[in-house]
């Protein structure tokens, strides 16, 4: 009973540890990006695209453009800003010429850039491009992903306090999470522990008892 009681115990620890392991790997998450830039400020325009099976290999094309705002009469001009090609980022020319730095990941699922200082001219819309082939051995198939950031450039930041909040919600949570599974694991080692010492102790006594007594059972005396 205690041995199962143990392997019972070390399972729901195993369980408990993979699960704090399986949260601390990195997770890709589709994010939007932010609209707000600061005049003078850096600003992120964030585009992600999620691999879902990361084991499949692929190579990942992607392309950056930018149109200026919508004036009257007058169609809107696609600009080709930044590409990333062959494991190499490359700004393109144009009005952003030596103003952009690629902020992608390694694994290409985030392939953000960063205007190093924004203008009122930055303000317009933004098309991040992802062109993905895959690699099988008898076909590659493809697969595109467009998302479009519509920027504002202003004179001073304005503070977003749904943002805000949601954001401490969000640590909030994650505190609360860890803490929680850190009691779990408290009390199945105590469990655990407490489940050994009483098997000690009815090894111990039952060792104490003289053999005469172990090999005779005293039998009950009825009247």
């Amino acid at each position: 009973m205690v041995t199962q009681t143990r392997v019972h115990l070390q399972t729901l620890v195993g369980l408990l540890l993979i699960f704090v392991v399986h949260l601390s790997r990195p997770v890709c998450v589709d994010v939007p990006s932010e609209t707000d830039a600061v005049l003078g400020e850096p600003m992120k325009l964030t585009c992600i695209s999620c691999v879902k099976r990361d084991e499949i290999k692929a190579k990942t094309f992607v392309d950056w453009y930018y149109m200026p705002k919508e004036e009257k009469d007058i169609p809107p001009v696609k600009i080709h800003i930044f590409k990333y090609d062959v494991d190499n980022p490359v700004e393109s020319g144009g009005p952003f010429k030596g103003r952009l730095t690629w902020e992608g990941s390694k694994d290409l699922q985030d392939v953000s850039i960063q205007i190093k200082s924004a203008t009122y001219n930055d303000s317009g819309v933004y098309e991040c491009h992802v062109l993905r082939k895959f690699e099988f051995d008898f076909f590659t198939p493809s697969v595109s992903v467009t998302k479009h950031i519509k920027l504002k450039v202003q004179a001073k930041a304005t503070g977003d306090v749904a943002a805000l909040y949601s954001e401490i919600m969000m640590y909030v949570l994650l505190v609360c999470l860890t803490f929680w599974l850190l009691v779990e694991m408290i009390y199945c080692y105590r469990k655990i522990s407490k489940s050994d010492e009483q098997a000690q102790d009815t090894a111990t006594n039952y060792l104490a008892i003289p053999s005469e007594q172990k090999d005779n059972p005293a039998t009950p005396v009825t009247e």
